[in-house]
Order: structure tokens, then sequence, then C-alpha cells
């Protein structure tokens, strides 16, 4: 039954009134301090006593004290070299609550198993988790979410000593992972520097991923996502997106991925998506599509590389409008003789056409794929004839009197200027 007006307890929230009219706001919560000459020596103990909500401290020092876990509301900071050390036999910091921020810490030596993906770092069946500026050192796998919604993972170092893709885990992962922003992060040393896998509408952006093993950056089965302003650099292969569609991939750097089976950028059962205003620059294949569908590439640069495009046969509706190609062994190759594709207002650095009316667009049209481009994809063993002068001769007849390279796979208005 509600209090009469003059009972204490109406006294005192009329005194609650007043306070809050005028502005005062509750007394800060205490927060806890760990250290190796405090109070307070462990984190695991600091997170035991927490309330939901405070913010923990651990200044310098080094924390081996197996696996903690966080399972409520919390601020977890480092000052200094504040390390949480796994010592090389378990997962170091697991999460397991919404509203979590891990800022600031040095995170290293998490085990590694063949059964079970450890990490130094594991958000999972989460929301609104912040992992910032954290440094991860020598982990099987580095940041792992699972099943969380609207994270953040910004401003991190993750660095491994991967020697063989069986024995290491990926840089940073996400399974299930919706609507989390991946931000200004460096990873190297590992499998992957970034995986995706079943995530929707993430943010990719301003990371430097390289010497990976296997990819940069791997992600299938994860849709409208977009990617901006990172560099792949030095890895087994660049970029691999699979089995996606609604993808935006813009302003990034692939370059210097080399090796046999190596490319900055691969397309697989891909449609409905945008590789825009990118740098391919020395890898082996710059853009490789294979299953590609209704994809815009549009105002890339495609400098140095073994092969700047290769676009299988059943790749149709790709759009190759107003990029530049310069310095490439190939040009373009694939590994049919009609194709479904467009090009439109590029620039080739080896046309050699003209342009009578001085409009800026060639006069006669560029045919981008070699003979010996077609000659290499179904005898790849003809790559030992690359510098050799009959096949200068075989170019210039297929010029002449193209029979055997696609016709439909010419630019018909050629730039004679770059534009980018």
């Amino acid at each position: 039954m509600p209090r009469a007006a003059g009972t204490p307890g109406a006294a005192l929230g009329a005194v609650a009134a007043v306070l809050l009219a005028l502005g005062a706001a509750p007394a800060a919560r205490a927060e806890l301090e760990v250290c190796p000459t405090c109070a307070l020596r462990s984190v695991r103990t600091a997170i035991e006593r927490a309330a939901p909500g405070e913010r923990i401290v651990v200044r310098a020092g080094r924390y081996r004290e197996g696996n903690l876990v966080v399972d409520k509301p919390l601020e977890l900071v480092g000052d200094g070299e504040a390390i949480l050390d796994g010592g090389g036999e378990v997962e170091v910091l697991t999460v397991r609550a919404n509203d979590v921020s891990v800022r600031g810490l040095v995170i290293e030596n998490s085990g590694m198993s063949y059964t079970t993906d450890l990490a130094a770092i594991r958000v999972e069946d989460a929301r609104n988790c912040v992992l910032k500026g954290n440094r991860v050192r020598n982990a099987f796998f580095g940041i792992y979410l699972a099943q969380v919604v609207t994270c953040v993972v910004e401003d991190n170092e993750v660095v491994g000593q991967a020697v063989s893709e069986t024995s290491s885990g990926n840089a940073i992962h996400l399974w299930k992972a919706d609507y989390v922003r991946v931000v200004n992060n460096h990873v190297a040393g590992h499998r992957d520097g970034i995986y995706l896998e079943f995530t929707r509408s993430g943010v990719i952006e301003g990371n430097v991923s390289e010497h990976n093993l296997r990819y940069g950056l791997h992600f299938m089965f994860s849709e409208r996502n977009t990617y901006t302003r990172n560099t792949f650099r030095a890895n087994g292969a660049g970029v691999a997106v699979m089995y996606s569609k609604h993808v935006t991939m813009r302003e990034n750097h692939f370059v210097d991925n080399w090796g046999a089976a190596a490319y900055g950028l691969l397309l697989k059962e891909m449609s409905d998506s945008e590789v825009l205003g990118n740098m391919f620059a020395r890898n082996t294949v710059g853009l490789y599509a294979e299953g590609a569908n209704r994809i815009a590439v549009d105002r890339n640069v495609f400098v140095r590389n073994g092969w700047a495009i290769r676009v299988m046969a059943d790749s149709m509706g790709v759009v190759f409008a107003h990029n530049r190609f310069v310095g490439n062994t190939f040009e373009v190759a694939t590994n049919g003789t009609r194709s479904y594709n467009s090009f439109l207002e590029n620039f080739w650095s080896d046309y050699d056409g003209y342009d009578l009316d001085r409009d800026g667009v060639g006069d006669v049209p560029h045919r981008p794929v070699r003979l010996f481009a077609l000659l290499v994809e179904r005898y790849p063993v003809a790559l030992v004839l690359l510098r050799s002068p009959l096949l200068e001769f075989l170019d210039l007849a297929e010029r002449v009197m193209p029979m055997l390279t696609p016709r439909v796979m010419a630019d018909h208005r050629p730039l004679m200027r770059s534009r980018l």
C-alpha cells in the first residue's frame, strides 16, 4: 500500500527528488586495482569480487592464473605492461557476458589443441563487447568471437609464430557474428589473418594483415559486409571471398601476395557485389573470379601482377569498368572461348591503338586476352616459353586475325590516358 505523505519513506523520497533536481549524481562505484604489491594481487579474485558494471584496473606485472572467465558485465583495463599469461596450456580469457570491455592488456601464450579452438581472448554468446588496444602474442587463435552481436574489435595487435596451417589458428576469428566492427588492427603470423563465417552486416576497416600462412582475409557464407581501406600484404594468398553476396570491397591494397596458387583477391561463388577503387600490385594473380556473378569491378589499379585478372568461363555479368592496367605480364586470362562479362573504358598500358578524333578514347577495340594466355590456361608448362620471340609473332597474328581469343572479351572504348 502507498505510504502516507508524512512517513519517513516519503521524506527520504522528497530529499532524493531535490538532489536529483540539483544535478547531484550517485557516488561513483569504487575501482578495483590489481598489482603485484597491491592488497588485491589476483585478476581472478578481482573478477569474482567485482559487482556488475565495475571497472578492474590491472597494473604492470605478469599474471599466470590459468583460464580467466568473465561472466558479468565488467570493464577490464590494463595499465602498463599488464600481461595475462596462459603458460602455453589454456585459453587465457573467456568472456560469457554482455557489455564487457577488455582494453590495454597483453595476452600471451595460449594453449594449442587439435580438438578445441583455444584462444587468447574468446567472447561467446554475448552482445556489446569491446576489445580495444590489446596486444596478443604467441596464441593459437588470437581473438575469437562466436555468436556475438554489435561488438567492436579495434586497435589490437595480434602477432603469432605459425609454422604450419595445421598447428596454427587465425588471428581474428568470427563465427556467427553480426554487426561487428573490426577496425585498425594489425595481424600477422597466423593461419588466416582475419576469418569470418556466417557473419552479417560487419565492417572490416583500416586493418593490416600480413605474413599469414594462408589468407590475409578469408570469409565464407557472410553477407552484406563491407571491407574498406585494409592492407593485405605478403600472405600465402591475399583475400578469399566465397559463397557470399552483397559484399563491398573498397579502397583496399592487395600487394606482394606471391606463390604458385596466390592471388590478391579470389571471388568464388559470389554474386551481387562490388570491388571499387582497390590497388592490386605485385601479386601472382591480381583478381581471380570463379563462379562470380553480377560483380562491379570499377576504378581499380592493377600494377605489375603476373596476371592482372583471371576470370573463369563460369562467371557471368562481371563488369570491368574504368580500371587501370599497367605493366602486368598478362592483362586478362580465361579458360573458355566465350564470355558473358564486359570491359568498358579501362586504361591499358599495352594498348597500341590510336585516337584520331582526340576524344581520349581509342578508335579501335583493345583485346586484353593474349593467345599465349589461353595456351597457358590449357597447358601451364607452356609458361617456360614466356619470353620466346615466337610468342610475340603468335600474339601479333592473333591481333590481326583474331580466331581463338574470345571476341566478346574486348574493351570497345579503351582510354588513351588513365583517369585514376
